[in-house]
């Protein structure tokens, strides 16, 4: 009998959005008259962008003829792909990319989730709390965290907690790492990260020899100019940084699957014996091994959004749902609820009311609003007392929202 991974019994019982769906759909089933609206599972609800949509069929046609047919692509993107990504997410604001630095995948959850694979099992992992489930989940499952105490933290992780009380912004590591995790800007916080306050973390990596994960995939919804777009903006993080980049939020590509992560060949690891090996060399192993890249058509459809008008349509995109950002940010306020975010991220967390715990609260919105949100604990200790709303509802659904928590939790 095959020996089993242990490693995955140490995962905290039930991944957070399958509770969301499975209370969700228990309360549906005893209520099967109450219209339930969900800002709880950051999926988009608005109809992908023209331009992308044109690109779509047209390459769908190209598969239907023989002369223009198109079957595996590269494992690691097609070029022309790539080069648009290298210039236009980078060398318009001033970053230098190669196209060889650029890794086309099928999402940035995949990207978030394998990243670890390349990184030796006894690595100490430091890692934003709260934050996106699959960044523990997945370093649970490769065995660097052993099991989890009765608050739900993993002893092998070293964790950086983000509250009020710090702003959102996490403190230094008080201790030896070797992979840091950062997402800004923040889901779940919806917090963004300064440039002073992201060149503390490059300064810290470089002097410890650390590599920083960083997770940009919420960029397009910056609007502050003080907030930089890319970690690639501070000096020196090329030589300590990995990027990832997703489509599901800017382009609308959750149902089409595209996302992208920068491994620059300025950066390096060492192995047992302690050679200096270039990273970007393993995740191409890795790429070329596990990977197929995503389907033509898919790339064909992400190319169009680097066009003039792609990129116009995206924007009208990202603002739309920033405007539901400030319905639900400036609705709960109004209601008395402390809010934070929604203003260069399309999340707004928010701190339930006093007594009640992030689940126990959203048992009461479900219950008295008929509206799912995340519990903040689903996303680490430091989640508890928060709550978690999507800005990617309709305009309808996201104004009925907010005026059902107002009329009927106040």
């Amino acid at each position: 009998m095959a020996r089993i991974n242990e490693h995955y019994l140490n995962l905290q019982a039930g991944y957070l959005f399958a509770e969301i769906k499975r209370r969700a759909e228990a309360f549906r089933g005893a209520h099967p008259d109450a219209r339930i609206i969900s800002l709880g599972i950051g999926d988009v609800t608005q109809p992908l962008p023209p331009a992308v949509v044109q690109a779509l069929e047209a390459a769908a046609g190209e598969q239907g003829r023989a002369e223009t047919l198109k079957g595996y692509g590269p494992y690691v993107g097609y070029e022309w792909l790539r080069a648009d990504i290298a210039a236009r997410d980078f060398g318009d604001r001033g970053v230098t990319v190669g196209v060889d630095e650029v890794f086309v995948s099928d999402g940035g959850k995949s990207d978030a989730a394998n990243i670890q694979e390349i990184f030796a099992t006894d690595c100490v992992v430091a890692l934003m709390d709260p934050v996106y489930p699959v960044y523990a989940d997945s370093n649970v499952m490769a065995g660097r965290a052993g099991r989890a105490d009765a608050s739900g933290r993993y002893a092998g992780f070293v964790y950086l907690p983000c509250t009020a009380d710090n702003d959102f912004q996490p403190a230094l590591p008080d201790r030896h790492v070797d992979l840091i995790v950062l997402c800004y800007p923040n889901n779940p916080t919806g917090a963004a990260m300064t440039r002073p306050a992201l060149k503390r973390w490059v300064d810290y990596a470089r002097e410890h020899e650390a590599v920083i994960f960083y997770d940009a995939a919420y960029e397009a919804y910056i609007r502050d100019p003080e907030v930089p777009h890319s970690i690639y903006e501070i000096e020196g993080a090329r030589e300590v940084a990995i990027e990832s980049r997703s489509f599901s939020k800017s382009a609308g590509f959750t149902g089409l699957r595209l996302a992208y992560t920068i491994v620059p060949k300025a950066l390096q690891g060492r192995t047992a014996d302690g050679r200096r090996l270039g990273l970007n060399e393993l995740w191409l192993r890795r790429t070329s091994t596990k990977s197929n890249g995503p389907p033509y058509v898919v790339q064909r459809a992400a190319a169009a959004a680097y066009t003039p008008e792609g990129q116009k349509q995206v924007r009208a995109l990202t603002d739309f749902y920033m405007e539901n950002a400030r319905l639900i940010r400036e609705g709960l306020t109004a209601t008395g609820l402390t809010i934070y975010g929604g203003r260069s991220a399309p999340y707004i967390w928010a701190r339930t009311p006093a007594g009640l715990s992030s689940w126990d609260f959203f048992d009461k919105l479900l219950a008295e609003a008929h509206v799912v949100g995340a519990p903040g604990s689903g996303f680490g200790p430091s989640g508890e007392g928060y709550f978690r709303l999507t800005a990617f509802g309709s305009r309808e659904q996201t104004a009925e929202a907010v005026e059902r928590i107002r009329t009927r939790l106040t």
